[in-house]
């Protein structure tokens, strides 16, 4: 063994090497085999990215969120639209409960008598006595009590959804009844799709059974309405069916 001063003197360094030199060839090396930059080692100074790094960081996160986003907020829509339906069919079994123990009559069926068999939604009458969201039911009961009508506004959408029950289909033909199924005062066909045209919407009075109705894009909550229902000038379609809720 040598002393410290003849090791020295022999050409060996008493210090350990820098280990980032030790790293450095191994890196260049794989830099070089890979065809990849791989970060480089320096003693006493800090690595960083690169202004075109942060660039292409920064595109890719605005790709992401440009495909998330509209996807995002179509699931909101498509979610709140199936709300208001389930809302609305459940509103529905409670009044037709009402229905056959009332001795087949919708007389009696109110907002607040639903209000109390069903306290998990709100319900609401009179004009407008509109629906402003998916978990509030608008209600319209006939006079005669032949008919009951029912409505959800889907915020986010801004769908509103109808379901009318009509059993014997001999309910008056005044408002929001009428002998054809209109749209500002034009007849359209039952069980099918039109263009929206703005005005008063009334329903088949003569249509035995249940009418599922969707007034798709009416920005107007005051138009979902069960006692008065319209169609708004940003409404783009109308359409219904009597063996369920239209497709979305």
């Amino acid at each position: 063994m040598f002393p410290l001063t003849d090791r020295a003197q022999i050409g060996e360094s008493a210090v350990a090497p820098d280990p980032a030199r030790r790293v450095q060839p191994v890196l260049e090396a794989a830099r070089q085999f890979t065809g990849t930059r791989l970060p480089m080692f320096h003693s006493g100074t800090d690595a960083g990215f690169t202004l075109i790094e942060l660039m292409v960081v920064l595109l890719i996160l605005a790709i992401l969120l440009a495909i998330a986003i509209p996807t995002f907020l179509g699931v909101t829509k498509s979610a709140n639209d199936r709300a208001a339906q389930s809302n609305l069919n459940t509103a529905f079994l409670n009044a037709k409960a009402a229905y056959q123990s009332g001795g087949q009559t919708y007389t009696g069926v109110t907002a607040a008598s639903l209000s109390t068999a069903e306290p998990s939604l709100s319900f609401t009458s009179g004009i407008p006595g509109n629906s402003s969201a998916q978990n509030v039911i608008s209600v319209f009961t006939a006079a005669d009590g032949n008919a009951i009508v029912m409505a959800a506004f889907s915020k986010s959408s801004n769908n509103c959804w109808y379901q009318i029950d009509n059993p014997a289909g001999n309910e008056a033909a005044v408002a929001p009844f009428a002998a054809n199924f209109q749209m500002n005062g034009v007849t359209v066909p039952v069980a099918t799709s039109t263009t929206a045209a703005a005005g008063a919407l009334t329903f088949p009075n003569t249509q035995a059974g249940t009418l599922y109705v969707e007034v798709k894009g009416d920005t107007l909550q005051t138009d979902c309405s069960a006692s008065t229902p319209k169609v708004g000038a940003s409404a783009s379609l109308v359409q219904w069916s009597t063996t369920g809720f239209p497709a979305l």
